[in-house]
């Protein structure tokens, strides 16, 4: 009865550190994605490899983690998101 306590309780903890992996690679991706914008807004050369290296990360993890997959970011969909933040007037 020990072993099955002992795996289920490996399995949850295993599952805890790629769930909390998980959020913190989300972070990060915000974190260069508000970069992009920002650059984006002020007319300067921006990249998208970093979030999508963290993309690549989290939807490898979201395969054995059951978190949902994230869609890879190209310089239009950046170009376009801060057109829309420009015509609300604000800025993310």
């Amino acid at each position: 009865m020990s072993e099955v306590h002992e795996a289920i309780t490996a399995h949850i903890q295993k599952q805890h550190a790629v769930i909390k992996r998980f959020a913190q690679l989300e972070a990060e991706r915000e974190r260069y994605i508000d970069e992009a914008v920002a650059l984006c807004q002020n007319g300067l050369p921006f990249t998208v490899t970093k979030i999508n290296e963290i993309t690549k990360e989290m939807n490898e993890l979201a395969k054995h983690g059951g978190m949902p997959q994230r869609k890879y970011v190209t310089v239009e969909m950046v170009k376009e998101y801060t057109e829309r933040l420009t015509k609300q007037g604000g800025t993310k």
